[in-house]
């Protein structure tokens, strides 16, 4: 039996660090997936906002002598937006600030849209635009919750992979660091409303 006994010893050794880091792996591809899931319930609501655009602007193309200029912006703010793309799996911050700054351009033409629409009336009392403008800013409020819970996400991921001694097994296994969903540049600058 003492002969045998390094031998079991040494077995339950290498059994418990293959545990132990198989825990370490799996634990990041599970957080891995929380993050990617979160990513697409983001693009899902920036999609949602893309889709009623198009109405809005058909809808808005209806009214007599509108300001062609504005609608080209926000047709074309709605093209850059939808181009685009991120791999959830290598979300960087540069390509998180690139679409970042494309939704904030949407977001901006939209803003010029609505402040624009204001000197039509008949417009303003269309049933179809006002529903669209509601479920514009609906969409808003879930663009806000999909970023805010990816950003939730996206901790306890980056924790896990860059704690001590996960950092060392998660870059052998390829988990590299997810980038958070910041504020647009000029974002803490107060609006300025003019009458």
């Amino acid at each position: 039996m003492k002969r045998f006994l390094p031998w079991i010893i040494g077995a339950v050794i290498i059994f418990g660090i293959y545990s132990w880091v198989k825990g370490i792996n799996n634990t990041a591809v599970t957080l891995n997936q929380t993050v990617e899931q979160s990513w697409g319930d983001v693009q899902t609501a920036y999609q949602r906002r893309n889709d009623l655009i198009g109405n809005l602007v058909n809808t808005v193309k209806g009214a007599a002598d509108f300001e062609k200029s504005t609608l080209t912006a926000v047709i074309e703010a709605r093209a850059k937006a939808t181009s685009t793309t991120i791999d959830p799996a290598n979300i960087t911050p540069e390509q998180l600030a690139e679409f970042n700054k494309a939704q904030s351009g949407v977001s901006s033409a939209l803003s010029r849209l609505l402040v624009s629409v204001e000197r039509y009336p008949d417009l303003k009392a269309n049933q179809n635009f006002l529903k669209l403008q509601d479920e514009l800013a609906s969409t808003e409020n879930q663009i806000l919750t999909a970023r805010t819970r990816f950003n939730e996400a996206v901790k306890p991921y980056n924790t896990h992979i860059k704690t001590f001694p996960n950092s060392i097994f998660a870059g052998m296994f390829g988990f590299k660091e997810k980038a958070y969903f910041t504020a647009v540049e000029g974002a803490d600058t107060p609006v300025e409303v003019k009458f």
